[in-house]
């Protein structure tokens, strides 16, 4: 039985960037480091923001057969000091978005998490919510949040948007 949890998530400004034509994996890890470029000082104030958790949140298109098409959007919340006043990206591929409050159904586990991974939970938390609860079925969020070079305890989680 999978364990999840119901919570609610702060909505706020987001860098985003999307990536198509490509398989997820290849496409989240080039949305990620145009977003570290972004974030470690490549923007208009030329000013490292730091991160915040989760570190980064791809939002994931789910085909009829429950495979991921070739499209990412990777995102990072801007960290609460800039939230007032986001710096622009020098990069053009990268939008400031704004992400509305929301409830999520959540689900979590660990090692360095790949798309096939992403899709086995995305699978098992639909299993567990069963037909009674309502969430968004286009889309669902992946989230990761340690850096790359952490390789124990590491969080990875997926996420239904419930509606």
């Amino acid at each position: 039985q999978l364990s999840y949890e119901e919570r609610v998530c702060e909505g706020g400004w987001f860098a985003a960037v999307e990536v198509t034509g490509k398989p997820f994996d290849e496409a989240s890890k080039e949305g990620v480091l145009k977003l570290l470029k972004y974030v470690g000082g490549t923007n208009d104030k030329g000013v490292g923001m730091g991160m915040t958790a989760p570190a980064v949140s791809i939002t994931a298109f789910p085909a009829e057969d429950g495979s991921l098409q070739q499209k990412v959007k990777v995102s990072l919340r801007i960290p609460s000091q800039f939230q007032a006043n986001p710096p622009h990206p020098s990069d053009e591929s990268i939008k400031i978005e704004e992400r509305q409050e929301m409830t999520i159904y959540s689900t979590q586990f660990g090692g360095y998490a790949k798309e096939v991974d992403y899709v086995n939970y995305a699978a098992k938390l639909e299993s567990a919510l069963g037909s009674e609860a309502a969430y968004r079925k286009d889309f669902y969020f992946c989230n990761g949040y340690d850096p790359p070079m952490k390789p124990y305890g590491r969080r990875n989680e997926v996420w239904f948007v419930k509606e």
